[in-house]
């Protein structure tokens, strides 16, 4: 079974039934304009377009097809996880974006949904996740900010959350934010070529220094975009630790721990995070359908030149255990 542990997916039935009962959320707005589809939260700017692609299920099933991929792990987009909002509305609207995560794959096998949590939130975020893997979910995906375009996943106030992804041996997923605070990532396309990555980078590397995966040991990790800088900056996370009256976590300890997708593009990057954190921790994405992603996932694995044994690991075999699938 090859499987696509990286996609996103906003079912059009969501948006739909979103129109009809917009006022059951105060603070969303939902912008349409015939088949174009914003959304802003908390009365702040409206999101990108939701493009048909992250809508559309049969277009997704003909990508699949095409590239060989059995099965896609399909979270929510993170653009429309609503952090900004009031925890109660916020756990409300990871309510009603989980009915439709699961209706929108539901008869649909190659499809397998994650669900969102209203991560403001930490004892609110540990109810809707329970309440997910009680009703089907293989987990969940969650962002790096968990206040939208401030916070840190190492506040006191997400100790519930990380008690129950621990106590429930969850699959946890974690996506950047679009938004990364530095107006420098402004130009160029450096949101997506570098900001990404920058993100996933500062947020898991509090969670590796405040030892939160050797104390909430029991769920599963899993890095986008191959951890980004992480693994070439394991040195300077490791040599700081070393440095006098710095009592942090082991960072080594704490990366190994860890499950990361191939969204790297380079066979030769692949091959280094490959040899220090093993093929048993690295599984096949594609970052479906953003234009940052991957449109042949499975060619970056080729071009590793893999043993066939670590090659099936990473195309999904160890995604099988990971996501219960």
């Amino acid at each position: 079974m090859i499987v696509d542990t990286h996609a996103h997916f906003t079912p059009q039935a969501m948006l739909d039934a979103l129109q009809k009962e917009v006022g059951r959320f105060p603070s969303i707005e939902l912008l349409s304009d015939g088949h174009k589809y914003q959304l802003a939260f908390g009365g702040g700017q409206l999101t990108r377009p939701i493009s048909p692609k992250l809508r559309d299920a049969d277009q997704r099933l003909e990508w699949m097809e095409h590239q060989c991929i059995d099965s896609q792990i399909n979270g929510g987009w993170l653009d429309s996880f609503g952090y900004e909002i009031p925890a109660d509305e916020g756990a409300a609207w990871s309510r009603f974006m989980n009915e439709f995560l699961m209706s929108g794959t539901e008869g649909i096998d190659p499809l397998v949904p994650l669900a969102t949590v209203p991560l403001q939130n930490g004892k609110l975020a540990a109810e809707v996740l329970e309440e997910a893997l009680k009703g089907g979910f293989a987990g969940a995906m969650i962002g790096t900010q968990p206040h939208g375009t401030s916070g840190n996943l190492d506040d006191p106030d997400l100790d519930p959350f990380w008690e129950a992804a621990s106590d429930l041996g969850a699959t946890l997923y974690l996506h950047p934010m679009f938004g990364c605070g530095d107006p420098r990532l402004e130009d160029y396309g450096l949101m997506n070529a570098v900001g990404r990555g920058v993100d996933t980078t500062i947020a898991i590397s509090r969670l590796l220094y405040s030892g939160h995966f050797q104390k909430y040991d029991s769920m599963k990790f899993v890095l986008s975009h191959g951890g980004g800088a992480l693994p070439y900056l394991m040195g300077r996370l490791h040599r700081n630790i070393e440095i006098p009256g710095h009592d942090y976590a082991d960072p080594v300890t704490g990366l190994k721990s860890l499950y990361y997708d191939t969204v790297l593009f380079d066979p030769e990057a692949l091959i280094f995070l490959e040899k220090l954190v093993g093929a048993d921790r690295i599984m096949l994405g594609s970052d479906y359908p953003f234009p940052i992603g991957d449109p042949n996932p499975l060619k970056v694995v080729e071009e590793a030149n893999f043993s066939e044994r670590d090659k099936n690991k990473i195309l999904g075999d160890t995604a099988v255990d990971v996501f219960g699938l």
